[in-house]
């Protein structure tokens, strides 16, 4: 793995792209704006000091003393947020060739924390170099292999998986569709008794409420709620939903979403939408080629965009598709989005990438961009990938706002994203745990991928 990755390793050594501001023993981020993110208060004009990568200092400009070693940033008219967190996100094993790119199209974009769904061992090793900072890449909390219809068998041996995993040390255990009802119970008991959260899909035979009943930690994609709005006769479909439910839009009863989100939320369940997932995958108004032209399209394998473009096609190809009918689902989806946040259940940031036209990091300022077209406001969608993340895995995180005393994964910002959220991609530079990525690295970064 260390070879696979090794211009990612020792930060003060030469790399493919600069990292001299990491050498230094302090950064100085001088009269910048600071959205902590604890509220919707911006504080003006502060100098912001990290050392070692901690935040050792937020004050006044005037009332600031810079140390000697700091590398002064420049914040006048800027912006520092905390760094955000890809709550779906698959890093690749630690001898893929893709490595580099995923880690690294993750900073670029100001992703410093990724919840990685689909985990190998090789992940726990890494998890641990990024601790330690012997490799440059976003926070890594990982899940072990998947629990689905192929590696579970039984409920006692999706027992002993769960043991397993447990005593390996992975962060979580990733729930995947195909399990029977016997074996996700057991799977739910196991990891209540050895105190491991377990999330993800939601298997037809489980069904939300059962999902909710069992303590899933987090239900990604919604997965299983269009489902659960299905009328109580029988579906008409013959069990066909498609992609989250894409096929039965039409049948779904409105009335239903605000007692299953008030359920989810009396649940203590949380959700991660991935809703640029969905909608970039269903949606016809978008050609498959035409997608395949974004921007960000030049920084993944020419080979894996084509195989985008065909899965796409695959969908909107299907006897069920219909267009209309994935627009409603959209719809729907965006309903129940705002019915979880108004419910009080947590909503978090994810967009399943690398998946469907979803490019690292890049998907994740999508995701920011439709959770306001659901109808939250930028400070809230904000909040999706700071706070909320922080909120979720502990009370003592040491990420997701701007605080003195919490690790330096920071972004700092053109324009102010509270007032419009596509400034979140005005980037000027990104901090990971100290080490400063200037506009310059980042760009040095991005061409390196690029057309590959």
């Amino acid at each position: 793995m260390k070879a696979t990755v090794l211009s990612f390793y020792v930060f003060c050594a030469t790399s493919f792209f600069a990292v001299d501001a990491a050498c230094g023993e302090s950064v100085a981020f001088v009269n910048v704006n600071v959205i902590p993110m604890t509220s919707t208060t911006i504080i003006e004009n502060q100098t912001v000091i990290v050392t070692d990568g901690i935040i050792i200092s937020i004050s006044d400009v005037n009332d600031t003393a810079i140390p000697d070693d700091a590398i002064i940033v420049d914040g006048t008219d800027r912006y520092l947020m905390p760094g955000l967190t890809e709550m779906h996100g698959h890093v690749p094993g630690g001898t893929s060739a893709n490595l580099e790119r995923v880690l690294g199209l993750y900073l670029a974009n100001g992703i410093t924390t990724v919840r990685g769904m689909l985990g190998q061992p090789s992940h726990l090793v890494m998890r641990d170099d990024i601790h330690e900072r012997r490799l440059l890449g976003p926070r890594l909390i990982t899940s072990g292999p998947s629990f689905n219809g192929r590696s579970v068998d039984s409920p006692e041996q999706a027992s002993r998986m769960v043991e397993d995993q447990a005593a390996a040390g992975y962060d979580f255990l990733k729930i995947h569709p195909g399990l029977t009802r016997a074996e996700f119970d057991a799977i739910a008991k196991t990891a209540k008794r050895l105190d491991i959260p377990f999330a993800g899909h939601v298997p037809e035979d489980v069904g939300i409420g059962r999902a909710l009943e069992a303590g899933i930690a987090t239900i990604d994609h919604l997965d299983g709620y269009m489902e659960t709005l299905m009328p109580v006769s029988d579906d008409p479909s013959g069990g066909l939903a498609g992609f989250f439910g894409v096929f039965i839009a039409d049948q779904a009863d409105l009335s239903k979403i605000s007692v299953v989100a008030r359920a989810t939320a009396d649940a203590n369940v949380w959700n991660v939408p991935t809703e640029s997932l969905f909608e970039h995958v269903t949606n016809a108004e978008w050609a498959p080629e035409d997608m395949a032209r974004w921007p960000e399209m030049k920084y993944m394998p020419r080979q894996t965009v084509a195989q985008w473009q065909g899965a796409k096609r695959e969908v909107l190809s299907d006897v069920n598709y219909d267009s209309s009918t994935a627009m409603r689902a959209v719809e729907i989806r965006r309903k129940l989005i705002m019915a979880l946040k108004e419910a009080g259940a947590g909503l978090l940031l994810g967009s399943d990438s690398p998946q469907i036209f979803n490019v690292p990091g890049f998907s994740l300022h999508h995701e920011l961009r439709y959770l306001v077209d659901a109808g939250l406001t930028p400070f809230e969608a904000l909040q999706t990938g700071t706070v909320n993340p922080a909120k979720f895995f502990s009370a003592e995180s040491r990420f997701g706002s701007v605080q003195e005393g919490l690790d330096a994964d920071l972004i700092l910002l053109d324009e102010n994203p509270v007032e419009d959220i596509n400034n979140t991609k005005r980037i000027h530079g990104v901090m990971v745990r100290g080490t400063w990525l200037s506009r310059t690295d980042l760009d040095k970064m991005l061409q390196r991928f690029e057309s590959q």
